[in-house]
C-alpha cells in the first residue's frame, strides 16, 4: 500500500515511510497550517515509531520550530497538552493497523486539522524546503499522560467508580498504564490487568476477531469482573465489555456519553446505528461522512452544546460539561471520558448490560475483508450501487431487498425487513468494510458473518461491467475474512 493522505493524515508501510517523504510532509504541514508556540510529538509502540518520531522532530527543528517530545502517550492527551500550550501536535502511529504499517496524525492549536487543511497540507508538498534557519530546542514533557486522566478525574470524582471490579487488556496499547492509573483514581475497587504484550498487537475496536471475544469473555469470568476496558494501539478509539464479557459498539457508548454531559446536538457519520435519533432524546443529530475531519467540522458548524462519536467510539466534546465538576472540551477523538461515562451509571442501573438496554433497541457489527486491493474494493461498491439487478442478486442471498440506498459515504442500504448493510471501502488500508444494523445483537453478528461471506464471493466472482474498469483486479483473487 503506497503511503496516502487523507483523514487519518499519513499513512502506509514502514518501508515507505522513507525519511524524505515524512520530512516532506511535517513541512508541508508546518507550511500551510499554524503552528503557535511549536510543536508537541508524541508516538505510540510500535516498533518503527521511535524512528519516524526522530525524522519529525528533526524536520521541525530544522524549520527553525522547537519541539517538545512527549514520548510514548495516547493520542487525546497529546492532543490535549498540545492545545493548553497553544501549540501544534504531530503522533507518529498507524492506529490499529497492523505494525507493518505507520502514520502521522497532524493537529494544529485548535485540535485536529480539518478538511480544508488537509487540502492546504497536500497544496504545499511540493514547496522547495524554506532556508534553514538553525536547530531549533528540542525540549522533553513527562506530565501529557497524567493530565488526561486528571481531566476526567476532575469531572467525575475519585468515587466515580467505587465497588467495581475492572479488568484492563493492556496488549500493546499506549494507553495502557494510564488506563490502569485513571480508573484507580477514580476509586475503582480492583484493576486486573490482563494481556499485556511486548509486540505490537493491532486492535480495531470496530472489528474484534472471535477469538479475542472469547478471551475476553474467558478473562472476565475467571475474575469475577464487573466490566473489561481497553483501546486500540494510540488510545482514541474504547473497547468495553460487560459482566459477561460481551463487547458494547462504540456508537453505543457515544449516545450514552452524550446523554450523560447534556449534549443538545450530536453528529455522527452514517456508519453509527440509528437509535441515537430515537425518542427525539437530542434537538438535533447531524448525520457526516465516516472519518473524524467530517464529525469535526459539522461540529464547528453547528456549535453550542455540541458532541460528536464515531462507530469506533471514539467520542468529540464540543463544549465545557459540568459533570461532578468541570469536563473541558477536547476537539479529537477521545477514549477515556466514553469508557468512564457508561462506568459511572452502571452501578446505579444494575450493571452495564442493563444500562445498554434501555437504549434503543439497533444494534451494529463491523468486520472487514482483508487484502482487497482498494481500487477492486471501490469498483465493486459502484458498480453494485449502478447495477439494481447486481445488488438485488447479493441481497437475495442474504433473504433482504433494498428499501432505499444512501451513497454518502460508501452504499448503506436500508432493506425492508429495517436491517442495514453498509458498504465501504477502506481509506487507508487494503480492506472492504461492511456495517450492518439489527434490532437484537445476535442478529447483527448473523447478518455481518453471512454478509462478509457473500462480499468475498462476490469479489471472487465478479467482474467488473466495463472492460476497462479496475483492470488490475479482474483475475480471481483470494479474500480474507474473519
Amino acid at each position: 500500500m503506497a503511503p496516502r493522505f487523507g483523514t487519518s493524515g499519513l499513512r502506509g508501510l514502514v518501508a515507505d515511510l522513507t525519511p524524505d517523504l515524512v520530512s516532506a510532509h511535517v513541512r508541508a504541514f508546518l507550511g500551510a497550517c499554524p503552528h503557535g508556540s511549536g510543536l508537541y510529538l508524541g508516538r505510540d509502540l510500535r516498533p518503527s515509531s521511535p524512528r519516524l518520531a526522530g525524522v519529525v522532530a528533526e524536520a521541525a527543528r530544522r524549520a527553525g520550530i522547537p519541539v517538545t517530545d512527549c514520548g510514548a502517550v495516547p493520542t487525546p492527551a497529546l492532543a490535549l497538552a498540545a492545545m493548553r500550550a497553544g501549540a501544534a501536535a504531530v503522533m507518529v502511529t498507524g492506529s490499529h493497523i497492523p505494525a507493518d504499517r505507520n502514520g502521522l496524525k497532524f493537529y494544529t492549536p485548535a485540535g485536529e486539522i480539518t478538511k480544508l487543511e488537509e487540502t492546504a497540507i497536500l497544496a504545499a508538498l511540493g514547496d522547495p524546503p524554506p532556508p534553514a534557519p538553525g536547530p531549533a530546542p528540542l525540549l522533553a514533557e513527562s506530565g501529557v499522560g497524567e493530565a488526561w486522566i486528571r481531566r476526567i478525574v476532575t469531572a467525575f470524582g475519585t468515587e466515580a467508580l467505587a465497588g467495581l471490579r475492572i479488568g484492563v487488556w493492556s496488549h500493546s496499547a499506549v494507553s495502557r498504564d494510564l488506563l490502569i492509573a485513571a480508573l484507580r483514581a477514580l476509586g475503582c475497587a480492583a484493576v486486573t490487568e490482563l494481556g499485556r504484550s511486548g509486540t505490537f498487537v493491532p486492535v480495531d475496536t470496530e472489528a474484534v476477531p472471535d477469538q479475542v471475544r472469547a478471551q475476553i469473555t474467558a478473562w472476565v469470568r475467571e475474575h469475577g469482573l464487573d466490566a473489561l476496558v481497553s483501546t486500540d494501539g494510540d488510545g482514541d478509539r474504547p473497547l468495553l465489555a460487560d459482566a459477561e464479557g460481551r463487547i458494547i459498539p462504540g456508537d453505543l457508548l457515544g449516545q450514552i456519553t452524550a446523554a450523560l454531559v447534556g449534549a443538545v446536538t450530536v453528529v455522527t457519520p452514517v456508519s453509527s446505528n440509528s437509535g441515537v435519533e430515537a425518542e427525539g432524546r437530542f434537538a438535533q443529530v447531524i448525520r457526516t461522512r465516516i472519518g473524524s475531519p467530517f464529525v469535526l467540522a459539522a461540529m464547528e458548524e453547528a456549535g453550542g452544546r455540541c458532541v460528536g462519536y464515531e462507530a469506533n467510539g471514539g467520542f468529540l466534546l464540543g463544549f465545557e460539561a459540568q459533570l461532578a465538576g468541570s469536563l473541558p472540551k477536547l476537539m479529537t477523538r477521545d477514549s477515556l471520558l466514553p469508557l468512564v461515562a457508561p462506568l459511572s451509571l452502571a452501578r446505579a442501573a444494575g450493571g452495564l448490560a442493563a444500562l445498554v438496554a434501555r437504549e434503543p433497541a439497533r444494534f451494529t457489527a463491523t468486520d472487514r475483508l482483508e487484502e482487497v486491493p482498494r481500487e477492486r474494493a471501490q469498483a465493486l461498491v459502484a458498480d453494485l450501487s449502478a447495477r439494481p439487478e447486481r445488488l438485488a442478486g447479493l441481497l437475495a442471498g442474504l433473504g433482504e431487498a433494498a428499501a432505499s440506498l444512501d451513497r454518502t459515504d460508501g452504499l448503506r442500504i436500508r432493506c425492508v425487513s429495517g436491517r442495514i448493510l453498509h458498504l465501504r471501502p477502506s481509506g487507508n488500508a487494503p480492506e472492504l468494510r461492511l456495517y450492518v444494523e439489527a434490532d437484537a445483537p445476535e442478529a447483527a453478528r448473523d447478518l455481518l458473518a453471512r454478509g462478509l461471506h457473500a462480499l468475498g464471493a462476490a469479489l471472487e466472482d465478479w467482474a467488473p461491467s466495463s472492460p476497462d474498469a479496475n483492470r488490475e483486479g479482474t483475475e480471481r483473487m483470494q479474500v480474507k475474512w474473519h
